[in-house]
Formats: structure tokens, sequence, C-alpha cells
């Protein structure tokens, strides 16, 4: 277990290569990465990846097989062409909810290929077995098939299906961090099982059809099809999904808690049969027990998870944009990508602003680039809350450099992005004068230049200028005060038209908001080639009101009236 520090390395010189100008021990986070490298050759990786392509196209060829022998040619061509319209569908919606950390490709594809593959064939020979093992025992095949059905079916399907959720979260632990990447597992399990189950069905149910002469809406295919296509195509994902919710909630649990990242995925999977079973006894239920199930437990089930699903995909969003602004602090990151990186039109404008001036393989680049800064704010959250690994130091590099070689071609796209999405800031002066420490002028100019406040004292904490003198007030932003900070985390302070730091406000004599010699940020161009921090203190030495200049006794606003 680890924890992060409470900020971030600094970023490498602008001039240098990613690794220059790194902390003193970045060597021996490298060393160290290198030592948990050679712990695991990359021979034993790909012998472990052979198995594993061998195991899943044995299985597969073992299905098409079994599958063809049932329904035959015909109908299996017939049952792969109704069976395959849900599941781009499906697909497409799992992929969206895992827009915000996209996990890798090989994961996806190889949870679709265990359900469609070795999960379906598990439970083709599972099934068969124990059914006809029920009916020899009883002499009853009515009562076997029914039994078979509602308790045998759910438990062994569910155990196969939940098989591809627990390798994904044993040896992929680094791609599996939450509810959504439990969620996005399973629902792609549960869609490649269904898909390869659909086949058998429709196929089966097509050959019934030839040998009855039934064609049309009243076939026993197209029943099958309204059934299993259009009304339930969620109905494996939604049991499966709950298996992949309790993974989830394990990988968010801390590393001492054993107890509990043993009982989530269990408690999960007790659920998946339990619904699975409720499920398929439905129709033992009477004439519309199917219909009754469907209406008062599967609809709201998958309204419900629907809603968890989603909301979780926000709440990452919003971590996001709370743990990347100290990475902005320390110069990694422009102040207006944590913004960027936490909407999702954002990122998908600065992807097609990438590509519309540089090409489709700038976009991609920028689509690395919010994949890794995602990562990295997924990275430090857990890290914050004691349950990153004992890598944490050597993935947060990893992380930032990636990040730091893209930021050519990313920075200037997630700047437009920010601007463009950022709702405007509308600020209208009041048609009364303020007194006070601040008021409105008729412009962005100083304040009070021989405009008395009123009789009395003035403020005075030394000898030197009126106060006011350094004050601004442009687009309805205040000018720096001491303590304030450099960056604000609100989306409002990108807004179009409304600059975030005034160029003539500063922090002290002569200093534009301590970025050293050069110009104020926010004049053109936008970004300057360096990071935002670099090289100095993010404020210029000394306190932001310097005594005896502040605010001076001897000096009064306006003509011989002191400041009241």
């Amino acid at each position: 277990m680890a924890t992060s520090p409470p900020f971030p390395p600094h970023p490498p010189h602008p001039g240098g290569p990613p690794g220059d100008g790194a902390p003193r021990d970045a060597r021996g986070w490298r060393r160290w990465g290198s030592v948990l490298g050679r712990a695991r050759p990359r021979s034993w990786g790909r012998l472990r990846y052979a198995a594993l392509i061998t195991l899943l196209t044995l299985s597969g060829l073992v299905i098409l097989a079994l599958v063809r022998e049932q329904t035959g040619t015909e109908g299996f061509l017939v049952g792969l062409g109704l069976a395959v319209l849900p599941v781009p569908l499906l697909v497409a919606a799992f992929r969206w909810l895992d827009r915000v950390d996209p996990g890798p490709w090989r994961n996806l594809v190889f949870a679709f290929a265990w359900g469609a593959c070795a999960a379906a064939l598990i439970a083709i020979i599972a099934n068969s077995f124990a059914t006809r093992w029920i009916a020899t025992a009883t002499a009853d095949p009515s009562g076997a098939d029914t039994l078979g059905a509602t308790v045998i079916a759910p438990v062994v399907e569910e155990s196969a299906k939940a098989a591809a959720v627990l390798l994904v979260f044993l040896f992929r632990r680094r791609d599996f961090t939450g509810v959504v990447d439990g969620v996005v597992i399973a629902g792609l399990t549960a869609t490649g099982f269904a898909f390869t189950e659909n086949i058998l069905y429709l196929g089966t149910a097509f050959g019934t059809d030839q040998l009855t002469g039934d064609t049309g809406i009243a076939s026993v295919t197209a029943a099958t099809f309204f059934v299993r296509v259009i009304m339930s195509p969620f109905a494996h994902p939604l049991f499966t999904v709950l298996t992949g919710i309790g993974f989830g909630f394990a990988a968010l649990a801390g590393n001492g808690r054993h107890l509990r990242r043993a009982l989530l995925p269990l408690g999960g999977l007790l659920l998946a049969m339990g619904m699975h079973a409720l499920w398929n006894g439905s129709s033992s239920f009477g004439e519309f027990g199917f219909f009754a199930v469907y209406a008062a437990f599967m609809v709201p089930a998958f309204g419900l998870l629907t809603w968890l699903a989603v909301w979780t995909r926000q709440r990452e969003l919003r971590t996001v944009r709370d743990e990347l602004p100290v990475y902005a602090a320390a110069g990694w990151l422009t102040p207006a990508e944590p913004f960027a990186l936490g909407s999702m039109r954002a990122r998908r404008l600065a992807r097609e602003y990438a590509g519309l001036h540089l090409g489709r393989p700038a976009a991609r680049e920028v689509a690395r680039y919010e994949a890794d800064a995602t990562s990295l704010a997924f990275l430090r959250h857990r890290g914050r809350q004691g349950r990153a690994g004992a890598d944490f130091p050597v993935r947060e590099r990893e992380l930032l450099d990636e990040l730091w070689r893209r930021k050519d071609v990313a920075r200037p796209a997630l700047d437009h992005a920010a601007r463009t999405t950022a709702p405007p800031v509308r600020v209208t002066a009041p048609p009364w004068p303020v007194h006070g420490a601040y008021g409105y002028g008729p412009g962005p100019q100083a304040y009070g230049q021989g405009q008395p406040y009123g009789a009395g004292p003035a403020y005075g904490h030394g000898t030197g200028p009126a106060h006011g003198q350094w004050q601004m007030y442009a687009h309805g932003l205040q000018a720096h005060g001491q303590g304030a900070q450099v960056y604000a985390p609100d989306p409002q302070t990108y807004g179009p038209g409304t600059q975030a730091y005034w160029p003539g406000a500063a922090h002290g004599p002569g200093a534009a908001h301590g970025h050293g010699p050069g110009p104020a940020f926010g004049q053109v161009p936008a970004y300057s080639p360096g990071p935002a921090y670099v090289p100095g203190p993010a404020y210029v030495p000394g306190p932001a009101y310097a005594p005896g200049q502040a605010y001076g006794p001897g000096t009064v606003h306006g003509q011989g009236q002191a400041c009241g």
C-alpha cells in the first residue's frame, strides 16, 4: 500500500527530453521499475498469452461444431444472422460507458471471446450432463428439465461468465480500478455468451419451423427472436453485471481488507444467480408469469443499474477535475486542462480540432493524452486514499513522461476545447458606486486616482502609495491578492471572453503574477512554450503587499482627503 506525495514532481526543462530535469530519485524509480519488469519475464507473458489464445480457439471450434450439430447448417446460418443484430448495440453501449478511462482492447476482446467460446462451451456440457443425471436419478425428464433451467443453468452459466471477470481482476489489475471496469468486462462477457446461446436457440427454432411448416409471425423462430433479441437482449448482461459490480467494489476496497475483497464478488455472483434463476423460472409461474417478472423485476433492475453506471461515469469525470489541478500547479499541465479533461464534450472537441488541423495521427495522440491523464488522476486518487500499490511512483512517472511527450500536440487542442465549452460569464457593473477596498471605475484601470473615499485616517501599514494603485478590475475578475490561487478549478474561470489573468494586474511592484520576467499569463500566445510555473517559485519572493508599499498612511486618495 502506498500513498501519493502531497505534491507531484516538477516537469523537466522545456527544451530537454522527457527524462531531463527529473527529481534526483527518478533513477531509483526506473531502476526499481526494471527490477519489477524482470520479475515477470517476457517469455512467461508470451507463453501465457499463447496458452489463452489456444484455449479460446479450441473452445470456439468445439462450440461451433456442437451448435451446428444441433441446428444444422441452414439453421446455424439463420441463427447467426439473427443473433448478431443486438451485439453492436450492446458493445457500443459498454464502450460508451468506458470512454472516460478506456480499457485496452485486448481485455475487451478477451471478455467477449471468453463468453462466446469458453463460457458457452462449459454451460452446454455442464447443463446437459446435469440434466441427464437428474433425469436418470429421478426418472422424471420433465422435472429434470425444469430443475436444470431454474437451478443448474444459473449456477453453471454465471460461474462460467464470472471466470472472465476474475481473470482480468487478477492478471490485469492495473486496468481494473473500479465499478465501471467491472461493469464493462462483465457486460461484454455476457454479450458474447448471449450471442452464442441465441445462435443455438434461434437455429433450433428455425429447424422446428421447417419440420412443422410454420412461417411468418406465427413461427417459432419469430417468437424466439421477439423474446430473446427484441424484449430481453440485456438479460444476460444484466445478470453478469451484478458480478462485475461486486468485483468493482472489491477493487475500490483497501489492500488490507481481504475479507471485503472476497465477499463483495461472491455477493455479486449470488445476486446474479438469483436473478437468473428468477428469469428462467418465470415461465412456470403461470400464463403471464414471464411478463410479470419482466415488468416487476427485469425492467426496474435494468433502469437501476443503468443509472448506477452513468452516475459512476460522472463521478469519474469529477475525479479527473479534482485530482489534475495539482499537476497543473507543478507545471505538468496547463491551468485549462483539468477542466477540459473532465468534460467528455471538451475531449471530443480536442480530438476533432487536432484531426482537423494536424490529421488523424494527431487526433490519436490527443486521445492517448486524454487516456493517460485520466489514468494519472485515478492513480493519484487511489494514492490519496491509501489504495495505490507499491509501484505508485514508477507508474506516476511513466504517465507523466507520456503526457510530456505528447504535450506539444495535445495542449493547443485542449486549450481550444476548454475555451469553446466553458460557459460564458456575464458580469454587469451595478449602477451605483461601490465604496471600500474595491470599486468600479470606467474600465480596467487603476482605482481612485484623485478620487477621495471620505474623511478620516488613511488605511496605513507603512509608507508608500495609497491603496488602489495596484488594484485592477477587469471583466469581473479581481487582481489576485495575498494567498489567492494562481489557477481556479471553477470552469467559469476559462469562459469565452473572460481572461483568467489580467495582464496589468500584479502581486508586487512590477511583477506580473510571479511568472518571471516574461509577459503575464493570458497574452498571446495562450500558452508559453515551457511549463506554466518554471523557473522559480509560483509567486515572487516576499509578501503580496510589501510593508511600506501596499498602504501608505501619508498618501491619500484624492486631493488632500484620506481614505476612510
